[in-house]
């Protein structure tokens, strides 16, 4: 009962992450105009993303350019979209494997091969949110260097967008829920060969133990 709650919980987690990393991945906010000396009063405000640049004006309109070359992006926006996508792949594949191999389905027979697949699924969510977290530290990284540096004009400074705290709350979510599934085994299936355990030895009538087992 405890192992099928983990994987429950596991799976929810895990599948809420996933959506957050999709979410992430298309929300353009993951830079955003800093309003700083004087560079508080605009008109305009501007977000980077992954695959767009968005002008919001202050009357409420907003445009939005796709970035027009890969080649010509930033190298951790290359990567950031190289890794954010790979791992909202893993974890739809993530999703398959654990639905397969869980306790409430019948795709596999053998407990013991369930739990290995529960076990597998579990691992694939840790690599998906291990691969998300790289790319929004190391930008996050990026924004807080370029903030902090006196050679970037005040009008190109951004700060931290809404979509990096996303992604680090998916992040969270994978791990959590990847390691609840690792743990999930149930006891009986831990085990990879049956115990034998030897015949008692039985008692004669005259209370001596049957010569049958002495050699």
């Amino acid at each position: 009962m405890l192992s099928a709650c983990l994987e429950f919980l596991g799976m929810g987690l895990c599948l809420l992450g996933s959506l957050l990393v999709m979410i992430a991945c298309g929300l353009p906010m993951w830079k955003v105009t800093a309003f700083i000396d004087m560079n508080i009063v605009v008109a305009q405000t501007t977000w980077d993303g992954l695959w767009m640049s968005c002008v919001v004006q202050s009357t409420g309109q907003m445009q939005c350019k796709m970035h027009d070359s890969v080649l010509a992006l930033s190298h951790d926006l290359q990567t950031a979209r190289a890794l954010t996508v790979i791992a909202a792949v893993l974890g739809v594949a993530g999703l398959v494997v654990t639905i397969a191999g869980a306790q409430c389905t019948n795709c596999i027979k053998t407990e013991l091969v369930k739990a290995k697949v529960v076990h597998a699924g579990g691992v694939v969510y840790i690599i998906s949110g291990l691969l998300v977290l790289v790319p929004l530290c190391w930008m996050a990284n990026n924004i807080i260097v370029d903030f902090y540096n006196p050679d970037v004009s005040s009008s190109k400074k951004r700060e931290i967008g809404a979509a990096i705290y996303i992604g680090w709350a998916a992040t969270a979510l994978l791990l959590l829920g990847g390691t609840l599934l690792c743990c999930s085994c149930p006891q009986g299936a831990k085990s990879a060969y049956p115990i034998n355990y030897a015949p008692t030895k039985t008692i004669s009538a005259n209370g001596d133990f049957d010569k049958r087992h002495y050699v």
